[in-house]
């Protein structure tokens, strides 16, 4: 990316701030007098001109004012713009909603999509932390009658599986904890294979106890089945009532970009190989579908154990110092309960 001049810089930088503030293309007039520059609207002119044969700006009439193309917008990203957090205010109120919610994998991922679009006035995208290989964490047996029992099973990664099973014989409730206890303590956090040629497998156990670990073998490998993070979005109408979305193709184009499982999977893909945060603008000419929009993403949680993606979407006039804040924010805080839950 070349460098610009500190003036080209100054200017290019207004524009971008003014547009996504207002959405109404700036002219010279407008920059000099809102902005108190020591130059003249002539010169503000030519440097506008100048940048937008440069294809940092466009205009969108012939006499009308500038706004900033994708490439100004990258620019501004990668050179103009102050890395800043999110207020004390603010990050007290998002960190006490997290940890009003129980610890549920479930649960989390909901209240970080809500709390990413409510902040960021955006769409908002989180996927569920996943690991390479579904690992067990806990199992637990309660009493239902005397012939049938609620199996609890909970995985590394936060999932929680239940369902009712008919048991082998009547059984009270002292001798299912007695049952989940010790397979609690002889499975540890295995996964499938460590369970087919562990210890499990070659002490001898209860009926019941064959029963829910055949149970217990059997929803990890489900886990392990799944092809794709299930993807959590929120916020849709932050995004439908900006102004580039009031006709109704263009509608319908937002709706349909958030429903893309294959576009959002290739782009999740890349931000879980990647470190810090990711800024796509107008699909950076590797997602056509994606040409009017901005993403915001990163990856949060353990690498090599469990991992997702959370971030948000909008259009290309985007706020991006404050998505970034809280995109940062709140895969720090994801992090957090994920490192939390396996025990770090």
């Amino acid at each position: 990316m070349e460098e610009l001049s500190p003036r080209e810089e100054e200017i290019l930088s207004i524009v971008v701030r003014e547009y996504v503030a207002t959405a109404v293309p700036i002219g010279s007039q407008a920059i000099v007098r809102r902005h108190g520059l020591a130059m003249s609207s002539a010169t503000v002119r030519n440097e506008l001109a100048l940048l937008e044969r440069e294809g940092y700006l466009m205009q969108t009439h012939t006499s009308g004012g500038r706004i900033p193309t994708d490439k100004g917008y990258r620019y501004f990203v990668h050179r103009l713009m102050q890395d800043s957090e999110l207020s004390p205010s603010e990050q007290r109120m998002i960190s006490h909603q997290f940890h009003q919610v129980r610890l549920e994998l479930e649960q989390w991922t909901k209240l970080a999509a809500a709390v990413l679009a409510q902040t960021a006035q955006s769409a908002s995208l989180v996927t569920a932390p996943r690991a390479p290989q579904a690992r067990f964490k806990h199992v637990e047996l309660i009493a239902l009658s005397e012939a049938t029992a609620l199996l609890i099973m909970v995985f590394q990664e936060g999932s929680i599986r239940q369902q009712v099973i008919v048991l082998p014989e009547a059984t009270s409730q002292e001798t299912l904890t007695q049952a989940s206890n010790h397979l609690n303590a002889l499975l540890g956090t295995a996964d499938v294979v460590e369970i087919r040629t562990g210890p499990v497998a070659t002490v001898n156990l209860t009926p019941l106890e064959r029963l829910t670990v055949d149970r217990v073998l059997e929803a990890l490998e489900q886990l392990d089945q799944r092809s794709e993070s299930q993807v959590y979005r929120d916020g849709l109408l932050h995004v439908l009532r900006q102004p580039e979305f009031a006709q109704v193709d263009k509608f319908r184009q937002v709706v349909e970009v958030l429903e893309r499982q294959n576009l959002l999977e290739s782009i999740i893909a890349e931000v879980l190989e990647a470190n810090g945060i990711q800024v796509i603008i107008g699909g950076e000419g590797r997602w056509d579908d994606l040409d009017d929009y901005s993403l915001v993403l990163s990856r949060y949680g353990l690498r090599g154990e469990a991992d997702g993606v959370l971030g948000v979407l909008g259009p290309t006039r985007m706020p991006y110092d404050r998505a970034i804040s809280a995109v940062r924010y709140v895969a720090r805080l994801m992090s957090n309960l994920v490192e939390r839950m396996y025990g770090y």
